[in-house]
């Protein structure tokens, strides 16, 4: 590898740095120069902010998206309505429908797509999660009674969202399709994208 020509730390910060999502050799070397030739107490904050963040921040335990309480900003606020829940992929895609501006329900992050081709079963996502919420709001006064499939158009994608169709009854079952290109990712849609795709969502199943 090029970058072999570098000091031994340098190397193993490369080598770590390309661990993360979309960061190749290249990518990894530049952040690498950047951070041993900036001031060292700038590269010191990161490095504590990265510590804190990974100590502080957990799942919430209704959604899976991140907080740093048991149960994160969207689940405890009393104005969301509990009876449609948004099933995504990742944190991210949160953030880009709430973005968007246009849903007032509550979400449910899967960390995860069944993926049988990569070894992904859908127990190593949190679809049971999903299903055992389902079933504990049968006996809530607000029951959920829509689930809006979020997942991206990928193939990955479509098969998770009708794995979870062909595992829920009873339930009024729609999943996200105009303005979304067939193979994106919800994250890097556009707020007026995500917006078409909520209202113009189908049902499926």
């Amino acid at each position: 590898m090029a970058y072999l020509a570098f000091p031994p730390a340098m190397r193993r910060l490369v080598n770590e740095l390309t661990k993360l999502p979309s960061i190749g050799e290249k990518s990894a070397v530049r952040l690498a120069y950047y951070l041993l030739t900036k001031e060292e107490r700038e590269v010191f904050q990161l490095s504590d902010a990265i510590r804190a963040a990974r100590s502080a921040v957990r799942l919430c335990e209704e959604c899976f998206c991140l907080t740093e309480t048991p149960r994160c900003v969207l689940c405890s606020d009393p104005n969301r309505t509990q009876k449609t829940i948004c099933v995504v992929e990742k944190p991210a895609d949160v953030l880009a429908i709430e973005r968007a501006g246009s849903f007032r329900g509550r979400f449910h992050v899967l960390h995860g797509l069944w993926s049988p081709l990569r070894g992904v079963s859908p127990e190593q996502t949190k679809i049971g999660e999903l299903l055992r919420r389902i079933a504990a709001s049968n006996s809530s006064p607000e029951p959920i009674e829509e689930l809006i499939l979020a997942t991206s158009t990928t193939v990955e994608g479509d098969a998770t969202a009708l794995y979870i169709a062909n595992s829920v009854q009873g339930l009024r079952i729609t999943r996200i399709a105009q303005g979304l290109p067939k193979g994106g990712e919800l994250e890097y849609a556009d707020d007026v994208t995500l917006q078409h795709a909520l209202q113009g969502r189908r049902a499926i199943g």
